[in-house]
């Protein structure tokens, strides 16, 4: 049904283009902005949404409220060729047509832009937060290092969030519904002409809607962790913003921005479909036994599961027109985040593979840039300065029977025979059908020759990353007649990535005694001494955009366009006979070239676009783990997609919305390429769309009914490469709506939602870290949400 609109939508706005191509004979290239505008910053400086010469999308804070979305994950379900992928909030994925950018390493760089107010924020593990109060979300695809640096490989996500104005204002939210729900926002506006503040805040939490039985006294059960475990999958985060606007005058303004982002979620359900819980195997959707380490406290640094995260943010912007047509902006920012996450990566009951992230960093950002407005000519040109330092720790507990007993390594098949002989399970038969583990109370006394009957291990291996990006770059557009426009832009920029590694892997004691000098992981000793290694690259990045104007509201556009993601300095340590070593591999820079062109506009009640593009990747990077260690590899790839979006008003009372991509991004066809030969890029469907209605019916003067059915949908997507059936998730269909009515001409509401109507049973993830040793795990997304809201304004 969707997918019909949107293709019907599309093809009115085509022939409603054509057939009044011709009429119109003076169109000025600036128009003036009505009412019903979206107006976005995509290319730095505020523009229609149709006048852009490139695919945006751009979603505002009101049409977010509509829809009841309120996080990353939410949104880009309504965003054609946008993904993202909150396995935690420490952890997110960020998919833009089918490129990924969600490793935690420090020692790599992102592909895919997070900007927050003009400043990039990309670093994975210091990257998402919460979304309340915004002006809008702008996503910018196709590789954009002219306007948003050397991340926006693939495109960028700008969030801006909503500015002080004049006058005095306010609003909260509130919700509550199961798992106890809870979520309250709000925000209070004062202010005059020339000094404004604004404080806004949110509030969520919520249960975990995946039952964890480990410590929860009601079944009894294995308890490796010895504490009663909460839930998975729940929600405890609050944010809170400042943000002050000085304009002294009219060709000056000062905008200070500072932001508070916190998570204390309960742990994530890593869940095991080889490692059962207490009482038998109830399947990817059922009871859970994540229990951790009995040392998680001293080791991974928690008792329980669960993430601790704390971003602080503090941006800058200030602008001056310093002469008739030219504006100097100048944007500058600092974020720092710190996040310890404890996770049961095994899936099961066993003390098997129990590790932590420790993650640190902080980024310091300037820009400055001017911008010059003529009759046929508009340029710009600046500089850039970003430096980044990162920092991730993964601590590692275990139990040392227990780990060679459930291991499926190889290696350790010898240890494996000696134990079956002796009637203990092992590989992924080490813990029973029903939940109980036999290696936990037997395999250290076999092996130790009934010396012990446990044996605890630890290791903890670290990456840092600290780097130095400077870049120049400018962009001019002409217009040699009134309905053409011609840009071009390119980035100049130089890197200086630094590496370093450390680690603390003890040698295996229960191997030691077969004659096995090696510890657990199978990994280097450095015995805590940091290597470090340097390397400086350079690269020039162009586009070239054309847009030509049909009629003053419907335009075509193409554009061409270079990405590229950083060379890695990938710095790990190997075992050179008796010593340890640095293993450095330098991973080659990811190239993309980018073709796409497309029509976007408004006829009548209509407002849509439909945009097709071509890409070609060299060096394409992808992530592959193995034994708690992540590797970068490269291949070549292509990229074939087509995005549309329309919107339909129907009167006054009601309008239709609607979305679709069809992206087809692959591993090239390849024998040199092996197992990821014709592969799909992972997390990325083939198809997606979304759709839905937006009713608001006045019922008298004061009271206006409103209500907004939505679905959203997506095709088969693969969670790793090698792409694998067992590591994939099917088509499915959400149906989330709100309803409700407004009193006092909107100043209050009163309402209800349900999200995931039906209660569809579908994964958000798959593979994970428990994948890396053979035995992936599976994370469920949530199941129906309802509850009730209210709201009010001043």
């Amino acid at each position: 049904m969707t997918n019909l609109f949107v293709r019907g939508s599309i093809a009115a706005l085509l022939t409603c283009a054509s057939s009044v191509a011709m009429a119109q004979a003076n169109i000025q290239p600036d128009q003036e902005l009505g009412s019903d505008d979206i107006v976005v910053t995509a290319q730095k400086r505020e523009q229609r949404i149709e006048d852009v010469p490139l695919t945006v999308t751009a979603i505002t804070g009101a049409r977010m409220a509509d829809l009841g979305v309120n996080s990353l994950t939410e949104v880009a379900m309504y965003i054609p060729g946008l993904r993202i992928q909150e396995q935690s909030a420490n952890n997110p994925g960020f998919v833009i047509r089918g490129i990924t950018s969600d490793n935690g390493s420090s020692q790599q760089g992102a592909r895919v832009t997070l900007y927050y107010n003009g400043v990039d924020i990309s670093r994975s593990r210091g990257a998402y937060q919460d979304l309340y109060d915004l002006e809008r979300v702008e996503v910018v695809k196709g590789p954009q290092a002219t306007l948003f640096g050397t991340a926006a490989a693939v495109g960028a996500v700008s969030i801006i969030s909503a500015r002080p104005q004049p006058g005095t204002s306010g609003g909260i939210t509130a919700s509550y519904g199961n798992y106890d729900r809870t979520q309250v926002s709000g925000f209070l506006n004062a202010g005059n002409d020339v000094l404004a503040g604004r404080l806004a805040f949110a509030y969520k939490y919520r249960d975990g809607y995946v039952p964890n039985i480990a410590g929860d006294g009601k079944i009894p059960n294995q308890n490796q962790g010895r504490v009663d475990q909460d839930d998975l999958n729940g929600q405890d985060q609050r944010g809170i913003r400042g943000s002050l606007h000085f304009a002294p005058s009219d060709s000056v303004t000062a905008d200070l921005v500072l932001t508070y982002d916190g998570q204390r979620n309960p742990g994530t359900a890593f869940k095991s479909r080889a490692f059962a819980p207490t009482g038998g195997q109830t399947g990817d959707y059922g009871n859970a036994e994540l229990s951790g380490s009995p040392f998680s406290q001293e080791v991974l640094g928690d008792r329980k599961l669960g993430l601790k995260r704390n971003v602080y943010d503090a941006n800058l912007t200030v602008a001056i027109d310093v002469a008739p047509g030219v504006t100097f902006t100048t944007v500058n920012g600092y974020r720092r985040f710190d996040a310890n996450e404890v996770f049961d990566a095994d899936g099961g009951p066993a003390w098997y593979l129990e590790f932590a992230e420790d993650a640190k960093g902080d980024q310091w950002s300037h820009e400055s840039r001017f911008n010059f407005t003529g009759d046929t000519l508009r340029a710009s040109f600046g500089w850039n300065a970003f430096f980044e330092n990162g920092y991730q720790r993964v601590p590692f507990s275990t139990e040392e029977g227990t780990y060679l007993a459930c291991s499926v390594n190889a290696a350790y098949a010898p240890v494996r025979a000696a134990l079956t002989a002796q009637g203990i399970p092992t590989g992924t038969g080490c813990v029973a059908a029903n939940g109980t583990i036999p290696a936990a109370t037997r395999a250290t006394g076999v092996l130790s020759g009934g010396r012990l009957t446990q044996l605890p291990y630890a290791s903890v291996f670290s990456n840092f990353g600290n780097n130095d990006t400077y870049s120049v770059f400018a962009d001019a557009t002409w217009t040699p007649v009134p309905t053409l426009e011609l840009t071009a832009g390119a980035r100049v920029l130089i890197e200086d990535r630094q590496a370093g590694y450390s680690s603390v892997q003890p040698n295996s004691v229960l191997l030691a005694g077969l004659g096995i000098n090696t510890s657990l992981l199978g990994t280097a000793n450095t015995g805590g001494r940091k290597f470090e290694a340097e390397r400086s690259f350079a690269a020039f990045l162009p586009r070239f955009n054309a847009l030509y104007r049909i009629t003053d509201r419907v335009n075509i556009y193409g554009t061409i366009s270079k990405g590229r993601r950083s060379p890695v300095v990938q710095l790990a340590a190997r075992a050179a006979g008796a010593t340890v070593v640095p293993n450095l591999q330098i991973i080659p820079e990811e190239v993309v070239w980018n073709y796409e062109g497309g029509i976007k506009g408004n006829v009548g009640a209509f407002t849509g676009s439909l945009g097709v593009f071509y890409q070609r990747y060299d060096g394409f990077q992808f992530s592959v783990t193995s034994n708690g260690t992540t590797t970068t590899q490269s291949a070549n790839a292509k990229n074939l997609g087509v995005e549309a979006e329309g919107n339909l008003r129907l009167g006054q009372m009601v309008s239709l919305f609607g979305n679709f991509a069809y992206i087809d991004g692959k591993l090239n066809e390849d024998a040199a390429f092996g197992v990821y030969s014709g592969d799909r890029f992972r997390l990325q469907p083939k198809i997606t769309a979304s759709g839905g209605i937006n009713v608001r019916v006045p019922l008298n003067d004061s009271v206006s009914f409103y209500a907004v059915p939505s679905a959203t949908y997506q095709s088969k997507v693969f969670f790793e490469l090698p792409n694998n059936d067992a590591i994939s998730q099917g088509g499915y269909t959400l149906v989330n709506a709100r309803a409700g009515v407004e009193f006092a001409e909107g100043r209050y509401r009163l309402g209800g939602f349900v999200r995931n109507a039906t209660n569809e049973r579908y994964l958000i993830d798959a593979g994970n870290t428990g994948g890396g040793f053979g035995v992936p795990t599976y994370i469920s997304g949530e199941p129906r949400m309802y509850g009730v809201e209210i709201g009010a304004k001043f």
